[in-house]
């Protein structure tokens, strides 16, 4: 029987397995949303009991589908940052606190003071921001001390999955590092930032390179999967970084896009570099790293208008994006004046700026939803070129083409929108799930079907299905907005904005 590969994301909206033959196709498919609670405004939690709920039926779809005998092993992309405390017996004590939670803001800066900026920076590969555990495991230490005082571990999104499947208090380092509380250079945990924050190294899981076996499936996850007991569980990654994988993104050269929920983008570095640029990661590919820029508020702010501003739009067969998408199509590059800078949830790189808004400028009485609506296409991608002129500029190396994914490739128009304004052709990434394809890269090198995780990548990867390149003329009229509008709209009122924030 041909052997297979299972890669499971379990990302912030769904759970999804695929099921990967060697050389990168597709056998079999599971799925099942993930709900996320709102319970006081800025605040996003999840159930992680739902993570493991989500999974096994993500993976019981799959082994439907196939002779679970035929797969190999499974590895394990995941939300990122986001983390559970648990008791000794690995039972969640509250509801996961997910990545986009801002409760930890008004402690950022007393963490700066102690920590040190420029010292987190170089230890940890990331500037300290609000998405990062420190924070908000710092907001437990403060506001739920039952809480803090009972917890035996912080199981990131990986560890707790890991747990349910093996028993294993395990993660990889490729999923500490997301979470702020890793030692990057030296790939460990962080003393000095676990101290600050009153956190025993004890109370973290086991850490393991990525494409390494961590444990292997218990009776009691074979009775609810289907997957058969004994099964390898390779390490795996943080979605972003197992997306840049999937998208075989292991040389310098090239970066990934992924338009989701947050836009994030990453190139390949053979060498550490911590730069306000970026944030730099664990890469898949053994002594290497990714150099990723986020934006909190992509298609979050997409979502935002559809619920928020267009509640009403419903058309038959389509959604809500879609009726948008044809209608501001119409309207010229510029939504004719209206720019917006897209910080609908903070600002990462370059500011880290947790008090950071949006911005939408230029509003006259001739405007409607659909030049909000292509604003926001248009601000995202704006914010996309800021994101690649800083990572080229810190690293000296070009980026030639940007390998495009997530729910937001799916737009023709907002790929030729990118491409008109960062100037680079787009190659469309022909799997909408490069992330759990990358986690299946990785169990494939971890048994042994392929020699490593790049080589896997190279056999396994599904680009460039179809280019999109950018218009030279609308190229041109792009880089006049931003050169002399967009790039100067944040720095102009960024100070307005914290004040804003702090009276508010």
């Amino acid at each position: 029987m041909e052997p297979l590969v299972v890669g499971l994301d379990a990302s912030t909206t769904a759970c999804k397995a695929v099921a990967y033959r060697a050389d990168g196709s597709i056998e079999a498919e599971g799925r099942s949303a993930l709900e996320t609670l709102h319970p006081r405004p800025g605040w996003h939690e999840q159930s992680a009991e739902d993570w493991w709920s989500g999974a096994a039926s993500a993976l019981s779809q799959v082994v439907a589908q196939v002779d679970a005998r035929r797969i190999t092993a499974l590895s394990i992309s995941h939300q990122r940052e986001t983390f559970v405390p648990v008791d000794k017996r690995c039972r969640p004590l509250r509801k996961a606190i997910v990545w986009l939670d801002k409760r930890g803001r008004d402690l950022l800066p007393g963490l700066t003071d102690q920590l040190g900026a420029e010292r987190y920076h170089r230890l940890t590969g990331k500037p300290l921001s609000i998405n990062l555990a420190v924070s908000k495991i710092a907001w437990l230490r403060d506001h739920e001390p039952e809480v803090f005082a009972a917890t035996r571990w912080y199981l990131d999104t990986h560890a707790f999955l890991v747990h349910s499947l093996t028993g294993e208090v395990r993660t990889g380092w490729g999923c500490a590092d997301p979470t702020g509380l890793f030692d990057l250079p030296g790939k460990r945990w962080a003393d000095l930032v676990l101290e600050t924050i009153g956190v025993r190294t004890d109370q973290l899981p086991e850490l393991y390179p990525p494409g390494m076996p961590i444990g292997t499936v218990s009776r009691a996850a074979a009775d609810q999967t289907g997957l058969r007991r004994g099964l390898p569980v390779i390490c795996g990654l943080g979605d972003g970084q197992a997306a840049g994988l999937g998208a075989n993104i292991t040389t310098a050269g090239r970066a990934y896009l992924s338009l989701g929920t947050s836009v994030v983008s990453g190139t390949h570095s053979d060498a550490y570099v911590a730069d306000p640029s970026f944030r730099t990661m664990c890469s898949g590919i053994a002594d290497s790293y990714l150099l990723e820029t986020a934006l909190l508020g992509g298609g979050y702010t997409i979502a935002w208008f559809a619920e928020k501003i267009a509640p009403d739009v419903s058309r038959a067969g389509m959604s809500v994006e879609d009726v948008f998408e044809a209608a501001c199509a119409e309207i010229p590059p510029g939504a004719e004046g209206l720019v917006l800078v897209p910080y609908w949830n903070s600002a990462m790189n370059p500011y880290w700026d947790a008090a950071a808004s949006g911005i939408v400028v230029g509003w006259r009485g001739a405007h409607d939803r659909r030049h909000l609506y292509r604003a926001i296409l248009e601000g995202i991608a704006f914010e996309q070129r800021l994101y690649i002129e800083g990572v080229e500029a810190a690293t000296g190396a070009p980026i030639s083409a940007l390998v495009v994914m997530g729910g937001g490739s799916r737009s023709a128009l907002w790929r030729q929108i990118v491409a008109d304004i960062t100037g680079k052709p787009i190659l469309r990434c022909a799997d909408a799930e490069a992330s759990a394809r990358g986690a299946a890269m990785l169990a494939a090198a971890g048994i042994g079907l392929h020699e490593n995780a790049r080589t896997a990548a190279g056999s396994m990867a599904r680009n460039a299905d179809e280019i999109t390149r950018p218009d030279e003329e609308r190229n041109a009229k792009y880089s006049m907005i931003y050169e002399q509008v967009y790039r100067q709209l944040f720095p102009a009122l960024q100070n307005a904005l914290q004040n804003l924030a702090a009276l508010t």
